[in-house]
């Protein structure tokens, strides 16, 4: 990261790549769950107009990114055998 500060194409490459991390989640809650808090994160701090602020947010959200990353990948190994009720197409 520059000392000038995030970038908006920094800002929108971390929200694009936490909803893909949201979409690696076998489960349907949880893969919901994830993309939501994504979306209101970034709709919270939209306004946002202090450098520093800025800064704190975006390192924020790369924190988020790479626990999301983990445990995609640790709930990727206990994947439930059945889908959720939310995921079963009705015939």
């Amino acid at each position: 990261m520059a000392s000038s500060g995030v970038t908006k194409a920094e800002v929108l490459s971390l929200y694009r790549s936490l909803l893909r991390t949201a979409r690696r989640f076998s489960d349907y809650n949880i893969r919901e769950y994830t993309k939501r808090r994504a979306i209101d994160g970034f709709r919270q701090n939209k306004h946002l107009t202090d450098p520093s602020a800025i800064s704190a947010a975006y390192s924020d959200g790369r924190a988020q990114l790479e626990v999301a990353k983990r445990q995609a990948i640790i709930y990727s190994l206990y994947t439930p055998s059945i889908k959720s009720v939310m995921e079963v197409s009705p015939h």
